[in-house]
């Protein structure tokens, strides 16, 4: 597995206003609305469900006893009231599961997203992140729709700025696939292209996605179908936003 550590930011020109906004947003929803993930209500209110997306009204749910492959068990919460479920596609982009989960998020963004607002300009890069979210979200609730073994799964909450992020990705693997991204690939530490750092995550996402959809089911945890879709949006969507600007420097 690859795991980046940071890029090289010779050509950048400009301060990352918006990306800095973006981490500094997620930090503060997480430790002052979610209280480090301790406030459920919150979290099970704003998350995106897609059984409320699919059909365009707000579930609430009691908590449940639910049984783990292993035989141990633990309460569920019920999913909370929300004024408008179309919302939680931009409200879960924010929120996250824990602080490994947030952590390793704005680290991706942090090395990555910066160099994608330079290239777009401020604007053109808040409504590209905020497109790719939505669009990771939707592909996530479709996938689920689509593959569901049961009605629960699709009361399952999903949540987190991975897919967002695998936007950025998408958009950074076709502006900038030569810049070096010092990296730890399998334990070593090392200088790699953009295209290779990000291409071997990719390839990771689509292998355990399939083997994911392929038991029937997205409860592995990882919304893998949020990173794929999300990541294809940013493939799609870059030469739209990056229109008139020059050739990238790498």
């Amino acid at each position: 597995m690859v795991f980046p550590l940071y890029d090289d930011n010779t050509g950048r020109t400009t301060i990352p206003w918006v990306n800095y906004a973006f981490i500094a947003v997620n930090i503060l929803v997480f430790v002052l609305l979610q209280r480090l993930g301790t406030d459920t209500d919150f979290t099970y209110s704003f998350s995106t469900v897609p059984g409320e997306i699919m059909s365009g009204s707000d579930i609430q749910t009691e908590p449940r006893i639910v049984e783990t492959p292993t035989g141990q068990q633990f309460q569920l919460p019920g999913l909370g009231y929300t004024p408008f479920v179309y919302l939680t596609l931009i409200t879960s982009m924010f929120m996250h599961g824990g602080i490994a989960h947030i952590a390793g998020n704005m680290l991706f963004l942090w090395i990555f997203g910066d160099n994608i607002e330079d290239r777009l300009g401020h604007v053109r890069y808040l409504i590209f992140y905020l497109l790719c979210g939505v669009i990771a979200s939707l592909a996530h609730v479709f996938t689920t729709a689509a593959f569901a073994g049961e009605r629960q799964d699709l009361l399952i909450p999903s949540l987190g700025a991975s897919g967002a992020i695998s936007g950025v990705l998408g958009g950074y693997l076709l502006l900038h696939p030569a810049r070096r991204v010092t990296v730890i690939l399998f334990r070593f530490l090392t200088d790699v292209p953009a295209w290779v750092a990000i291409g071997i995550w990719f390839a990771f996402q689509l292998i355990s996605g399939l083997g994911i959809l392929g038991e029937g089911s997205q409860q592995g945890g990882v919304a893998y179908a949020a990173h794929i879709g999300g990541f294809i949006a940013g493939l799609v969507l870059i030469k739209f936003f990056d229109r008139g600007h020059g050739r990238s420097q790498i």
